[in-house]
């Protein structure tokens, strides 16, 4: 039999998607699976992006651009303009989702055996496109008992070495929920200057900033504009996950020039999900003002619960739609798959995402899990009662 590749073996399973198996097991058994795995939000899709589709009259449905289409591109930076972010069209190229980007991005910028450093707990699939392209991720480790803020910086200057190319964030984060302040967003800024380094921001959150707290781009910050890389997709903003469409800003040309390239050799982003998303940018404030409001309601109600289970830790997220909970269980992958293979409270159970696997350090996260605030609050009502019970029966609590 041929044999699969090392790096095929060595490819990370998802976190979030690798129980999949055992809840449709159950869903076929009559028991009713409250997802908390996965960031799909329940959120409409704005109706003016799914109107562009619906009404859209063409007679081919042709390639678009290898950057993606001037018209929508040059809307996106009218869009980042708002946001205080200075860019052009040239300045973007859009891609399939942001996992796109990000993939992308570490193509052009490194080669086989560099490192990355990457504030853990960080988005699982980060440790998938680090394997695709033969990049090292180099883990500096954050503590639920501060909400996972940035550590020290001093943590970063310890493991920044020759094959260091770039430091990554998500920023709010995922699976965290974190909001990065100003001053971390610029000490980070100034230590990839310092040691010449690509700073990557993974934004995708960006309009999900709770508390009266405000969201820092990394390309809002002056005197890096060589460094700095920003990745965005529409998924979570537009509540358009299944678009696809994503993008990479950076006012490095050289870089971009590279990561064109890589665009290129997959020929163009798909054509109907960047009308749609062309589209969205349409999209009246309120339309977040009401989702914002939504997620905060979601939240705090989650917050308040979880932190009434005996034994349970739980950090405060300021951004996204995540939040890590900490279990007095010492392994939560036998947990959540216990959960739905022999757990069910009045007919009900819950899947979550067992947080070891966006961690890169080995053993860590073992005793946490990931929660997604995406469904609405009778729901999270619901899935609270049931871990709580869990809990409780669980022979390994």
């Amino acid at each position: 039999m041929p044999n699969i590749s090392q790096k095929g073996l060595n490819m990370p399973s998802s976190p979030i998607r690798k129980l999949v198996p055992f809840a449709e097991n159950a869903k076929k058994k009559g028991v009713n699976v409250i997802h908390l795995n996965i960031g799909q939000p329940d959120i409409k899709t704005p109706e003016v992006a799914l109107n562009a589709v619906r009404n859209m009259k063409l007679d081919v449905l042709a390639y678009s651009r290898t950057e993606g289409s001037e018209a929508y591109r040059t809307k996106i930076a009218a869009y980042y303009k708002q946001h205080e972010i200075t860019v052009s069209a040239e300045d973007i190229i859009v891609t399939t989702g942001g996992s796109e980007a990000l993939s992308f991005v570490m193509g052009a910028i490194m080669d086989q055996g560099d490192e990355i450093i990457i504030p853990e707990p960080f988005y699982a699939n980060y440790n998938g496109f680090a394997t695709n392209n033969g990049v090292t991720v180099v883990p500096i480790l954050s503590s639920i008992e501060n909400n996972f803020a940035l550590p020290p910086i001093a943590d970063f200057e310890k493991v920044i070495s020759a094959k260091t190319k770039a430091i990554l964030i998500c920023n709010p984060g995922n699976p965290t929920g974190y909001l990065y302040t100003k001053e971390e967003v610029e000490e980070l800024a100034q230590l990839a200057k310092k040691h010449d380094l690509f700073i990557i921001a993974d934004e995708v959150y960006r309009e999900f900033a709770y508390d009266n707290k405000k969201h820092h781009s990394i390309l809002s910050i002056d005197g890096i504009a060589e460094n700095a890389i920003m990745v965005d997709s529409v998924s979570k903003r537009y509540s358009m996950c299944g678009a696809r469409i994503g993008c990479v800003v950076s006012k490095n040309k050289e870089l971009m020039q590279a990561i064109l390239k890589f665009a290129q050799a997959r020929l163009s982003p798909p054509t109907l999900a960047q009308i749609a998303s062309e589209a969205a940018l349409e999209t009246p404030n309120n339309y977040f003002t009401a989702v914002i409001e939504e997620y905060v309601s979601r939240r705090d109600l989650l917050i308040k619960g979880l932190k009434e289970i005996p034994g349970l830790t739980v950090a405060e997220p300021s951004g996204a739609f995540y939040c890590i909970a900490e279990l007095p269980v010492a392994d939560t992958d036998d947990f959540a798959q216990w959960l739905l293979e022999s757990f069910e409270l009045d007919g009900n159970t819950v899947m979550v995402a067992p947080a070891s696997g966006f961690y890169a350090t080995e053993g860590k996260g073992k005793n946490q899990i990931r929660i997604a605030y995406v469904l609405e609050e009778k729901e999270l009502v619901k899935a609270i009662t049931i871990l709580k019970e869990a809990l409780k029966q669980y022979p390994q609590t």
